[in-house]
């Protein structure tokens, strides 16, 4: 195989599919993971010209690293790792569920580093090997909303930096990617997104096709290590009091209430 590999966890649905699609239009080999969508994962695979499906559960990190060494050993030129499959689910600031934080913590931070630390450690490529920790825009914009999934997103955060400086990683590249509102989420509707996903600095929504160009990008390695890149139509330099789907919902009822 000529192709540079990429895995991409969480890639079978939403945003991690589209950045599966990205890399597959780019020329790399494309590993996609899933948990428990391994339905959709082949049926993606089958629609692209070099790709593969693999399956772990990010709640059983030993597991999960066993998988990554043994991609490491029959994978010629394993070039990039995206850490994009997470769980969203809501909590709040006043009380958060422990077993949701628990959750959270797990597979959006612990599990990717981990994920992280054994690509870097165990995988061979020609190419500059890059891994990618997709984060969210809540890393500078924090509302009291989803607290566990916010929290589990700046604990992955922090270990970008921790990771870059690392002696034993000098020849490779992790990078951050922070998207905004791109897709529904939690329980809105698709017509929802047409106002909260416009609540940024441009007032325009960010597509998921946005997302993958970027991933692809810091794939390069054209930056240096340790960045963290937002793809969110300037959503992180505002200072929103909640979710944008709370957002959405009382700017909707206020128009409701005047006769709008």
């Amino acid at each position: 195989m000529t192709r540079p590999s990429v895995l991409v966890t969480g890639g079978a649905t939403r945003i991690g599919a589209e950045i599966v699609r990205g890399f597959a239009a780019a020329g790399w080999h494309v590993v996609i993971h899933s948990r428990s969508s391994g339905t959709e994962a082949d049926t993606l695979a089958a629609s692209l010209p070099s790709a593969e499906t693999v399956q772990f559960d990010l709640a059983d990190d030993e597991a999960a690293v066993a998988a990554i060494i043994a991609l490491a050993a029959r994978l010629p030129d394993w070039r990039c790792l995206v850490n994009s499959a997470a769980v969203f689910e809501y909590d709040g600031a006043v009380a958060l569920d422990p077993a949701t934080n628990r959750a959270a913590m797990q597979v959006n931070a612990l599990a990717p580093a981990r994920l992280a630390q054994a690509f870097l450690a165990h995988a061979v490529s020609t190419g500059v090997r890059s891994v990618i920790n997709i984060t969210d825009m809540k890393i500078e914009n924090t509302n009291p909303d989803f607290f566990s999934y916010t929290m589990s997103k700046h604990a992955l955060a922090a270990t970008i930096g921790m990771i870059a400086k690392s002696d034993a990683f000098t020849d490779a590249r992790i990078y951050g990617l922070a998207p905004g509102a791109v897709l529904a989420s939690h329980d809105q509707r698709e017509e929802e997104t047409e106002v909260s996903h416009r609540m940024n600095l441009l007032k325009r929504k960010t597509g998921a096709d946005e997302i993958a160009a970027a991933a692809a990008f810091l794939a390069s390695g054209a930056l240096a290590s340790g960045q963290t890149v937002f793809v969110d139509s300037g959503q992180h330099l505002l200072d929103q009091p909640r979710d944008v789907i709370w957002l959405a919902r009382a700017a909707a009822a206020d128009g409701a209430a005047n006769g709008f």
